[in-house]
């Protein structure tokens, strides 16, 4: 259970080999003060190490809806980040699309109000493609801070700047 002042972080990885970093951005998170769930898109799930990040923050590692009537064992997000935010996942996300408890999660979330930083993170062809650009601009304009490799730098998944999306929620 969580008290009205604790700040609870939903990382949501998608399917990149980035995703395999997400214990640095944990270890980072919590180090601020951040409780941290992991959710992950399907396909994301293949890139993590579900095992070490259910150590590293108490809980399950999402990647499906839980059956109804269930409790939800997860605290509710104050703010999410999405990192690696790929093609799939941020075109589906600016349609309104559902079909993943990631997508579910980044959907909701801007009902409530909550605040969101992605990180589009793909190859540079994906990347280029006009939805894709029209996604990210679609986003943008519903408040979702978005880091584009400008306020990142060159990085490889290794070196990724996990700080500056939590510099970002700040």
């Amino acid at each position: 259970m969580t008290d009205a002042t604790e700040r609870v972080l939903y990382l949501v990885c998608c399917g990149s080999p980035l995703a395999a970093h997400a214990p640095d951005m944990v270890a980072l998170a919590r180090a601020r003060g951040w409780t941290v769930c992991v959710l992950t898109t399907a396909y994301g799930r293949r890139f993590v190490d579900v095992e070490r990040l259910e150590e590293l923050t108490g809980y399950p590692v999402r990647s499906d809806y839980k059956q109804p009537g269930e409790p939800d064992v997860l605290p509710p997000p104050t703010a999410l980040a999405v990192a690696p935010a790929t093609v799939n996942t941020v075109n589906k996300w600016a349609a309104g699309l559902c079909d993943g408890v990631a997508l579910g999660y980044l959907v909701e979330a801007y009902g409530l109000g909550l605040p969101i930083v992605a990180a589009p993170y793909s190859n540079r062809a994906h990347m280029a493609h006009p939805a894709f650009q029209e996604s990210l601009e679609r986003l943008r304009s519903w408040g979702v801070t978005v880091l584009t490799a400008d306020d990142l730098g060159p990085a490889r998944p290794q070196d990724f700047p996990w700080q500056r999306l939590l510099d970002a929620l700040s």
